[in-house]
């Protein structure tokens, strides 16, 4: 009897082991590469501050590469697979064709990493990685990046089209699509801050320059110069995102909005006499609290369903499954 009781406890041990054993391997680290791979965040570094020197509007796009993988997925760089005869990425997808780029840069970050340390590090992290020093090289705020993910040898065509928030989302929906993917609206409102930098095209705010009304005047007239209302004419004009300073990480994005100068609908609702009207104005007093909020979402949105342990592959090509 004590044996078969003996028995019995060293199986529920081995089971709770297991247990453990899964659930740290679900777990990403900052640690991740201090062994395997300590020059990752040097060679990262050193290719985004040449990319953005050359093209101010690079971080931006880093940026939004990351965030519109994230939402995929989760963070698994399926966003950076090529389309082929026999495999339907996410390129293509209404929210990233003729919009996302920077993969040539991210092509060029692989490469740095790869002479460091061949077949260590993956495609996510790179970019993970990047995303963080195009936000600190443009003036914003600094983190430890989580690493450990690994790459997915799938994509979501469907999935990118239906979890991406629209410049044509109103406060409830971009609310819901954020918290479809475990983060808060006042996560939302943070990372929206994220449009402090960049460019959008005229296809995407032309509707809100000549056809709502929360927007100033002067300022709608302004953009509407350079993006005619007819749909199909100027759609890839681009306007900044932040009228102020487009290439600078900063809180002036919140201004803005308090000053009805959203360049998307999108971005006008989150001050539109809604619930968020609170929160906006509170970045607009204090700029480290943007930044400490900010960070807190790029965390959080980093640990969207990882790959780990030995789910996924590490790409030799981001660009392709090995």
């Amino acid at each position: 009897m004590a044996t078969a009781r003996a028995s019995c406890i060293i199986a529920v041990l081995f089971l709770l082991a297991l247990a453990s054993t899964s659930s740290s391997a679900q777990q990403l680290s900052t640690s991740f590469y201090s062994s395997s791979c300590p020059g990752v965040y040097d060679a990262v570094k050193s290719v985004m501050e040449s990319a953005i020197a050359k093209e101010k509007r690079m971080g931006a796009s880093i940026l939004r590469l990351f965030f519109h993988d994230c939402f995929v997925q989760g963070c698994d760089a399926s966003l950076l697979l090529d389309d082929t005869s026999s495999f339907q990425g996410e390129k293509m997808a209404s929210p990233n064709n003729g919009s996302v780029r920077g993969f040539e840069v991210m092509d060029a970050v692989k490469s740095a990493v790869e002479k460091a340390c061949p077949g260590v590090v993956s495609c996510a992290d790179i970019l993970a990685i990047a995303a963080r020093d195009s936000v600190v090289i443009l003036g914003g705020p600094n983190w430890n990046v989580k690493v450990g993910r690994r790459d997915s040898t799938t994509a979501s065509f469907s999935g990118a089209n239906n979890n991406i928030p629209p410049p044509s989302s109103g406060l409830a929906n971009l609310t819901s699509l954020f918290a479809a993917q475990g983060l808060s609206q006042k996560d939302m409102v943070a990372l929206s801050g994220a449009h402090t930098i960049g460019q959008a095209r005229c296809t995407n705010f032309r509707a809100h320059v000549y056809n709502d009304t929360d927007i100033n005047s002067p300022f709608a007239k302004t953009r509407q110069s350079d993006c005619p209302i007819t749909s199909g004419s100027g759609d890839n004009n681009l306007a900044p995102l932040d009228v102020q300073t487009p290439t600078v990480f900063e809180n002036n994005y919140y201004k803005n909005l308090v000053n009805k100068e959203g360049l998307l609908h999108s971005d006008q609702e989150l001050f539109n006499g809604g619930a968020t009207d609170s929160q906006v104005r509170s970045y607009v007093s204090s700029q480290s609290a943007f930044f400490a909020d900010f960070v807190t979402g790029m965390i959080k949105m980093g640990d969207i369903t990882p790959l780990t342990g030995s789910n996924g592959q590490i790409r030799k090509n981001c660009r392709r499954i090995n």
